[in-house]
């Protein structure tokens, strides 16, 4: 493209001085020789009249007397009735520019002059409309060269950001070059960037947030599998059976969640639900495991509460902080139910050191965590909270309360 640029700026240059070159040679040469007949044509004229003022006069007239009337490099003929002719100057030779006149007194007057002059004075014009054609190609290339870089240079620099975009390295470069059309398309390839940089970060988030949520369920729903290939209670495999279906069930609104939150975080699928019967089965799936560590899960507080939310969602919010409770915290995980205004509120707390001083306005920051873990979990938790208009705030940092607010049913007595 580069190349094609100069060859067409070059072949427009060249046409126009071709053109008015032409035309220009045509109109100095004529101007010139023009100038040439009527300058041999006014000498002529001026010696008529110095001839025939003499000769009226009866004054000499003599080659000496007009040698200083005519131009050196000219030659001129005074031919007077009765006399010999007088010659001035040396007769060219080849081709001459001549001019006659008859005067007055009968005597007539020739004044020529050689075309090698002229031809002289039109080499001379030539060479200066030559040297005038080259100056204008060389600015021509220099302006052609510096046009094909200013536009190929962008559209070079545009191709490798596209080619960058398609590599996987979605960040925009932001690059402007004072030209509409190619400023146009920058701008374009950068909200591309910016878009696929979004879809990627949230693709690599809910990969992130699904394998960070769903590790502990599923361990959870192997164990309780276990426990069914363990016993020969048909009653105890299908009480656990039960409980496995719930937690898949559960499962499975956690990553319907997880994938609705990636797509669009501000929709939400609330519904009124008993939040006792939440508390309940996240009690039921953690004593197990607390009562192995030697520890407890109790849970106290007003009951008969009815919250506005999604229900899994809810589950998962509370089974994460249980299990921070059990990993990071000590003693007894208390779970306390409260009302305050028009909120339902879950307190969650345990005897642990807490969370520490310098963490406590992050830690619901994406992997920011104190205990060498993913630093996941309270993010996700919180974003999961927010999703249906909730909220999850660390209310005291040692010992360490977490409380998650859920809007309260609308006719719900206090």
């Amino acid at each position: 493209m580069r190349r094609r640029l100069i060859n067409s700026t070059l072949a427009v240059v060249l046409v126009v001085i071709a053109v008015f070159g032409i035309s220009l040679v045509i109109v100095e040469t004529r101007t010139i020789e023009n100038s040439a007949q009527e300058s041999v044509q006014s000498e002529a004229v001026r010696l008529v009249a110095i001839v025939d003022s003499r000769l009226a006069g009866h004054e000499r007239v003599e080659s000496e007397v007009l040698g200083d009337q005519i131009t050196p490099n000219r030659y001129a003929r005074v031919d007077i009735p009765g006399r010999q002719p007088i010659e001035i100057g040396s007769r060219p030779e080849g081709g001459v520019i001549t001019t006659t006149l008859k005067g007055e007194q009968g005597e007539t007057v020739r004044v020529e002059e050689s075309r090698s002059t002229v031809s002289r004075e039109i080499g001379r014009t030539l060479l200066v409309i030559l040297a005038v054609a080259l100056l204008a190609v060389i600015a021509a290339v220099f302006l052609a060269v510096r046009q094909a870089n200013r536009l190929t240079a962008p559209l070079t620099d545009l191709a490798e950001t596209a080619e960058r975009l398609g590599s996987g390295d979605p960040r925009p470069r932001h690059r402007r070059y004072a030209v509409p059309e190619l400023d146009r398309v920058a701008d374009v390839l950068d909200a591309s960037a910016e878009r696929i940089a979004r879809m990627l970060t949230a693709e690599r988030r809910l990969a992130a947030d699904a394998s960070h949520q769903l590790r502990t369920p599923l361990t959870a729903l192997s164990m309780r599998l276990e426990e069914i290939t363990l016993t020969d209670d048909p009653e105890t495999v299908k009480e656990e059976a039960m409980i496995a279906l719930t937690q898949v069930e559960r499962l499975t609104d956690v990553v319907q969640r997880l994938l609705t939150n990636s797509r669009d975080p501000q929709t939400g699928s609330a519904i009124t639900f008993d939040l006792d019967e939440v508390i309940k089965q996240q009690i039921e799936e953690w004593r197990p495991a607390a009562r192995a560590t030697g520890r407890a899960v109790v849970r106290s507080g007003k009951q008969g509460l009815r919250a506005v939310g999604t229900p899994g969602a809810v589950s998962q919010v509370l089974a994460t902080l249980i299990e921070n409770s059990l990993m990071h915290g000590d003693g007894t995980v208390a779970l306390r139910t409260r009302v305050t205004g028009n909120q339902a509120v879950v307190e969650v707390s345990d005897e642990g050191p807490g969370v520490p001083a310098d963490l406590g306005s992050r830690v619901f920051e994406r992997t920011v965590s104190g205990r060498n873990s993913t630093g996941l979990g309270l993010a996700v938790a919180r974003d999961l909270a927010e999703a249906d208009g909730g909220r999850l705030e660390l209310l005291q940092q040692q010992p360490p309360v977490f409380a998650l607010f859920l809007s309260r049913e609308a006719d719900q007595d206090d």
